[in-house]
């Protein structure tokens, strides 16, 4: 393994040896004699792996999942700069180029098995082409499953308040416990956005290519609101390779972790990013913004400007409007009684020299036939995705579950008449396919149908949670609410 880190640039040489007595003394070993030099064939994560191994055959470790996540942690931490010399190398590498520096800490974080690429070269990823263009989607089989043995030891474990969430900065270097990923090989790099302290770090399970975080240093609940729309043009301005943007800050229409103000970016260029104008109009507020609504399936207002300080105008302008907005012929409402319910998911980018925004329109009301969102995924296709549709999916990428899997295996069965088990909520889906596709899919062929149903399902998603439909009912009230803007 050290070898192999050497090769790879990861190391130098000379602390070949200061990395091997690390090793050993975490694998309990008190002697070592080198016997001979082979030749390194296989990638860092097998190696660690088989590191790891070795401590459940030796009982270093219990064979659970924490106990192996932090001894394959520390054990690349041995390899691992300090933060310091990380940022120094980071914004020595800035000054040639913003894209030079991130391509430097990238690498670290594979290298260093921080972002989980074994794991992640489990997922199943294709693109399918639809009338808004080629959507994205991911079939998430790269965070392993614990058993019954690892959440047994879980419940052993008091808990405790630090890191107070996933996304504190005291997670850098913090060893991990059973219950709390280990997370001594993590580097995060400190940036300064509009006088506030926060900072870059890449997803552990990066759904596409450098799939970032950009977190606040306190931890504090997310909120979108003028500073945040005025630090996402600071960091695309700061990295012009990269989107970022936030999920909303709502329940149901938010992401998982609304707990600490944080974003998330990448060097990747989505569906949604790609789609084209529906039709232009005019802020009459703010004549130097070029406004746009794209043909997207969700209902989504772009700005563009070389005049940041106008964009974040236009950008909270529509916020603090939509906040208010209710419009009872498409079932929008601001609020029940005290009770906020729209919000927006934006995104920033630079598009040749040209910030450009994106603000998606969000509700996260309920209802008796919609409890779990009136904009959400609706009961029918919520076999496929049940799950908040948060920032990724909005820009086009569809993170689906594991267990799909197996699910559809049995539903290709079903279609081409063999003995089947159909999940009781599959069982509507997979007659409707079976009718459709009677005598013209064969064994072959049903994993590309199976894939295209899929696509098709997930841009049913992506219907339900726009608030303006794509129906001339839906269109009209949302060209409504856009000349209201200009009242």
């Amino acid at each position: 393994m050290i070898d192999c880190a050497i090769v790879l640039d990861f190391i130098e040489a000379q602390d070949e040896i200061y990395i091997r007595n690390q090793i050993l003394y975490l694998l309990g070993l008190h002697d070592f004699a080198l016997e001979q030099k082979v030749e390194c064939k296989a990638d860092l994560p097998d190696l660690l792996e088989e590191i790891v191994e070795y401590g459940c055959q030796k009982g270093i470790i219990e064979d659970v999942f924490d106990e192996k996540d932090i001894l394959a942690s520390n054990i690349v931490n041995c390899f691992m700069p300090k933060p310091s010399a990380v940022n120094r190398l980071f914004y020595e590498k800035y000054q040639a180029s913003s894209k030079e520096a991130t391509d430097y800490f990238y690498e670290l974080s594979r290298n260093s098995n921080y972002i989980q690429t074994k794991q992640i070269a489990k997922n199943i990823n294709y693109k399918a082409t639809t009338e808004y263009g080629e959507l994205d989607i991911t079939i998430n089989l790269s965070k392993p499953e614990k058993n019954p043995k690892d959440i047994a030891k879980a419940k052993e474990i008091k808990s405790t308040n630090y890191p107070k969430c996933l996304l504190c900065i005291e997670n850098e270097g913090y060893a991990g416990r059973i219950g709390h990923p280990a997370r001594s090989n993590h580097r995060l790099i400190p940036m300064d956005l509009l006088g506030e302290h926060w900072y870059l770090q890449y997803s552990p399970y990066v759904y596409y290519n450098e799939h970032c975080i950009v977190l606040s240093e306190e931890h504090r609940d997310m909120k979108i609101d003028r500073q945040g729309f005025s630090r996402l043009v600071a960091f695309v301005e700061t990295f012009p390779h990269y989107f970022v943007g936030s999920n909303a800050d709502l329940p149901i229409v938010g992401g998982s972790i609304l707990s600490h103000d944080h974003y998330q970016g990448g060097c990747y260029e989505f569906a949604m990013a790609k789609a084209e104008t529906e039709y232009s109009f005019t802020l009459q507020q703010f004549p130097e913004v070029e406004s746009t609504i794209v043909k997207w399936p969700m209902s989504v207002i772009r700005f563009k400007s070389k005049n940041t300080s106008a964009l974040v105008d236009a950008a909270e302008y529509i916020l603090t409007e939509w906040r208010q907005y209710s419009d009872p012929f498409v079932d929008i409402f601001a609020y029940t009684g005290s009770t906020p319910h729209n919000t927006v998911t934006p995104i920033a980018r630079s598009r040749n020299g040209v910030i450009e925004f994106d603000i998606v329109l969000r509700n996260n009301r309920t209802s008796e036939e919609h409890s779990l969102g009136i904009f959400h995924p609706h009961q029918d296709v919520q076999h496929i995705k049940k799950e908040n549709i948060g920032l990724i999916e909005v820009m086009g990428l569809a993170v689906l579950p594991a267990r799909l899997i197996p699910e559809l295996q049995e539903v290709a069965k079903y279609i081409l008449g063999q003995e089947y088990d159909v999940a009781e909520y599959h069982k509507p889906w997979a007659e409707e396919l079976r009718e459709k596709y009677q005598g013209t899919v064969q064994k072959e062929n049903i994993g590309e149908v199976l894939q295209i149903e899929i696509a098709a399902k997930f841009l049913r998603v992506l219907e339900d949670a726009g608030v303006f439909k794509r129906n001339a009912q839906g269109i009209a009230a949302f060209k409504q609410f856009v000349q209201m803007l200009n009242r």
